[in-house]
């Protein structure tokens, strides 16, 4: 059956379509975008669905985007997206806003237990029972003009999506409606929350290894990487690749042959940025050492492992109880920040991370398990 369609060229028309959105109790949203060498998604197609009609918003043609951020903010229209993280950073960038509420039709699926982590074309399968065509992910969507191919898929998703949410929330009791939300709420937050360069070192592999005055060193470069890749609008791995950064903070070379053999280290990096990093470790080694960064945590030791089987379980035995993929329940993450709050002895205390309904329903369980294990 073919879907209608139609097309978004200009920003009256996008304004006036905002407006009817805004009186719906919902609207599926989608993106196509390009992210080969740049560190900001580019914006290439915006799909809408109502369920009657698929709309196909052209952002290389439309400039205001107040009208649209408007509706992503809007209380009373729910967005539906499907694994939505990265379309979360194409709207951010684009309008400004993020939607809420969130309704993630990947995260319902885990809910329902029809699956985890689903991709949208084995979910549009599982529920609709409707056999999407494959191959224009990957194709070039900023061409103009679309094939004919490239505008059926978009608009394919756009209507398909509308159906599935449609399919999916009656049979979602009230909780598990509340908990979908919720956490589409947390991947909003997550997205608002912009990592702050000069915490980025914390996440560089083996840097709990490096002791206080090079971790100083590692702090400025992790965070020149970060800004650098901003402000160019490059991936990070094309300023400053991740493997050189612990041996530069390590060795910290002091001229430009010594650069050129750290670990990894691109010689078009050299080239254009030597000199820069040179100055950055040097200033970096000369700092007092009361502002030297406090040494990182080590990694828990393998030893964990069992307990983590027996926190793990919990989740598991709420999941069989609720009906819900188990992987939902507890992620790994969480479990490990909680066992840091007091490996080995305890006592133990609940992460920040663990929020919500899951803090409510697990949270005494987990600590009950710390408690009893010696």
């Amino acid at each position: 059956m073919a879907i209608e369609t139609q097309w978004v060229l200009d920003n009256a028309h996008l304004a006036r379509l905002c407006a009817e959105w805004r009186t719906l109790p919902y609207v599926a949203l989608d993106t196509e975008f390009m992210r080969v060498d740049t560190f900001y998604p580019i914006a290439a197609l915006l799909q809408v669905g109502d369920g009657r009609c698929a709309y196909l918003i052209d952002p290389l043609l439309i400039d205001d985007w107040s009208a649209f951020a408007g509706l992503l903010e809007d209380p009373s229209v729910v967005k539906v997206l499907h694994a939505c993280s990265e379309d979360l950073e194409v709207l951010l960038r684009l309008a400004g806003s993020l939607p809420a509420p969130l309704f993630d039709t990947q995260l319902a699926a885990g809910y329902l237990n029809i699956g985890f982590s689903m991709g949208y074309s084995r979910l549009v399968q599982a529920v609709l029972g409707i056999e999407l065509p494959k191959g224009e992910t990957r194709s070039d969507w900023l061409q103009r003009p679309l094939s004919e191919t490239q505008i059926q898929y978009a608009a394919e998703d756009a209507q398909h999506l509308a159906e599935l949410y449609e399919a999916l929330i009656p049979r979602l009791s009230e909780d598990k409606r509340a908990w979908v939300l919720e956490d589409g709420a947390e991947l909003v937050l997550n997205l608002q929350r912009e990592a702050d360069p000069d915490e980025a070192y914390r996440d560089v592999k083996q840097a709990w290894r490096l002791k206080p005055r090079q971790l100083a060193v590692l702090k400025v470069l992790a965070a020149w990487r970060e800004r650098q890749a901003r402000i160019r609008n490059q991936p990070r791995n094309r300023v400053l690749r991740e493997h050189s950064l612990w041996p530069l903070a390590r060795t910290q070379p002091s001229d430009l042959v010594g650069l050129s053999r750290i670990e990894d280290m691109h010689p078009r990096t050299v080239r254009q940025d030597g000199e820069t990093l040179l100055e950055l470790i040097r200033s970096a080694a000369a700092t007092p050492e009361q502002e030297w960064p406090a040494p990182l945590p080590e990694p828990l030791p393998l030893e964990v492992s069992g307990l983590l089987k027996k926190l793990r379980a919990v989740g598991q035995r709420e999941a069989e109880v609720l009906d819900i993929a188990p992987e939902l329940m507890l992620r790994k993450k969480v479990l490990e920040a909680l066992l840091k709050t007091g490996y080995p002895t305890g006592p133990y205390q609940l992460p920040d991370s663990l929020r919500g309904w899951r803090r409510e329903r697990m949270g005494q369980a987990l600590l009950d398990v710390l408690e009893e294990t010696p």
